[in-house]
């Protein structure tokens, strides 16, 4: 069968898949670094042992291989009396994994400020909560970009694990086409183009911003 007419004949299936996996992209893009702020925000401060019980967690995250994550979430809590569903079980798994890394991006970049930052704030009567997120994290957002676009990447090919939990997402719906005919290249390959579409608007989208931070003067090159 000719790939084209393969392709089009089964356009309702990709479109089904692209937009599932632009939902999840884009809401565990930014849930995910939420967590992450609200994880670095409680990083701050002098240590004791609630700040190395969240390190631990992040450590133990970060160390931890996305499937088997997965895994753990939609096939092992049904054993505790925790069932979820399919899209659950893919949210929680890619904002809680990826929120982790979104953390330590995060807590690197804390750590490159300037030390004097803090004083001047408390010099000027700012709490610890203001002064971290008016003052400290948008400087740490900025400096963080091309890392921050790493990471969005690794999400989104993160998504196409989803596929083994039987979530229609791009990739299962490659399997089922190519299931359908048993001719794997043309759905596959089509599919590789739209995950590469996705990266090249998310890394021109991270340009942008970074152009409009340097303008700003929020960050120097």
């Amino acid at each position: 069968m000719n790939g084209i007419k393969m392709l089009w004949d089964n356009l309702d299936v990709f479109a089904a898949g692209l937009q599932n996996t632009l939902i999840l992209f884009g809401v565990s893009s930014a849930c995910s670094f939420m967590l992450a702020c609200v994880i670095a925000f409680l990083l701050e401060g002098q240590d004791n042992l609630f700040r190395r019980l969240v390190r631990w967690a992040l450590d133990l995250m970060r160390m931890l291989p996305f499937l088997i994550f997965l895994y753990l979430l939609y096939y092992g809590l049904p054993n505790l009396g925790i069932s979820l569903d399919v899209w659950s079980a893919g949210f929680i798994a890619l904002i809680t994994y990826h929120g982790a890394y979104f953390a330590e991006i995060l807590r690197a970049a804390r750590t490159a400020l300037p030390a004097g930052q803090a004083e001047a704030a408390y010099a000027h009567g700012f709490v610890n909560s203001n002064m971290y997120w008016r003052i400290l994290l948008p400087q740490m957002v900025m400096r963080s970009g091309p890392l921050f676009g790493n990471q969005l990447v690794c999400l989104l090919k993160d998504t196409a694990f989803l596929s083994i939990i039987t979530l229609m997402d791009l990739t299962a719906a490659a399997s089922a086409v190519q299931a359908k005919y048993f001719v794997p290249l043309p759905p596959f390959i089509f599919v590789i183009a739209l995950y590469w579409s996705i990266t090249l608007l998310v890394e021109a989208l991270l340009r942008r911003l970074g152009r409009r931070a340097q303008k700003r003067g929020l960050v120097h090159e």
